[in-house]
């Protein structure tokens, strides 16, 4: 019984990262309806952000939290502006426009190769003072990393949705999500609003790069095994939902956790691809979305 504990604390600190992964593309879609092929790829480039911090200037992966997810508003606030926005203008009109999605995908490829150029493809891991270490809660032991990366992911997602609840800029994204038309007729800023929406989407990937870092390789195409599980999760949860995001996290962290006790790795990946594809047959919406996103 203690190994089945042990499956499920681990599952539910690790879901909860996966689910921070999912975050930043569930919000990115929620606002602009569009999927972000290269979120996988600014995740990775905010785990070798936190990388070259703490290699350059030794700063701990959690204290680049302060620096990392800024810059990283910046990046994805003018890679929206400046990339994204002419294709969404020569769309204009169009709900869901396909030239985005091949936009991001060209995103993704061109940061992946460029990262590999810069870097190299070896793959780096970093040692910080909690590495390694653990506590135990009875008779489970909890890895110091991962608890706080599943710590850092909850306050995320608590503080995304206040901000979207209670301030200015958080209702005129959730009223252009709504209905980009009706927020044009009231003031808003559609564009505007899309560049604030991805700079956040990027931020929240800049956020679980510093995470996942202290106990996660480093390479220039990680971000597609951390995509991957984004994407299922996005559908588990619903696309758009803030909530539906950690929890569908945290359902796929415990699934992987704990099947891995009874299975290989390979039916694990199986039964998860299984799930996603019955979600995607008998509630597209998934748990938390809504219709009309489909």
């Amino acid at each position: 019984m203690s190994a089945l504990y042990q499956s499920l604390v681990n599952g539910t600190m690790m879901g909860a990262m996966y689910g921070l992964t999912a975050l930043g593309l569930t919000l990115i879609f929620g606002v602009m309806k569009v999927v972000n092929f290269a979120h996988g790829s600014l995740l990775m480039v905010g785990m070798f952000a936190a990388y070259w911090l703490l290699k350059i200037t030794g700063m701990h992966p959690f204290l680049a939290l302060l620096i990392v997810p800024p810059l990283l508003f910046v990046f994805g606030y003018y890679l929206q502006d400046l990339v994204i926005k002419p294709v969404f203008k020569s769309e204009r009109g169009v709900r869901e426009p396909l030239t985005v999605i091949i936009v991001t995908t060209g995103v993704w490829y061109v940061l992946d190769n460029l990262a590999l150029m810069l870097f190299g493809a070896e793959y780096r891991t970093v040692r910080t003072a909690i590495s390694g270490t653990s506590f135990s809660m009875g008779e489970v032991i909890v890895s110091w990393p991962k608890f706080a990366g599943f710590v850092v992911s909850m306050l995320t997602a608590v503080g995304l949705w206040l901000f979207m609840l209670k301030t200015r800029t958080g209702k005129a994204l959730r009223a252009t999500s709504m209905d980009r038309e009706a927020a044009n007729l009231m003031g808003i800023d559609q564009y505007k609003i899309y560049n604030v929406a991805f700079g956040l989407g990027t931020a929240i990937a800049g956020v679980a790069g510093c995470v996942i870092i202290p106990f996660y390789y480093v390479y220039p195409s990680v971000g597609v095994v951390f995509d991957i599980r984004a994407f299922i999760i996005v559908v588990l949860g619903g696309l758009g939902s803030i909530p539906g995001a950690i929890l569908g996290g945290v359902v796929i962290g415990i699934i992987e956790s704990t099947f891995a006790q009874f299975m290989t790795s390979t039916w694990t990946e199986a039964i998860i691809y299984g799930i996603f594809l019955l979600i995607l047959f008998f509630k597209p919406s998934g748990f938390f979305g809504n219709k009309q996103d489909w």
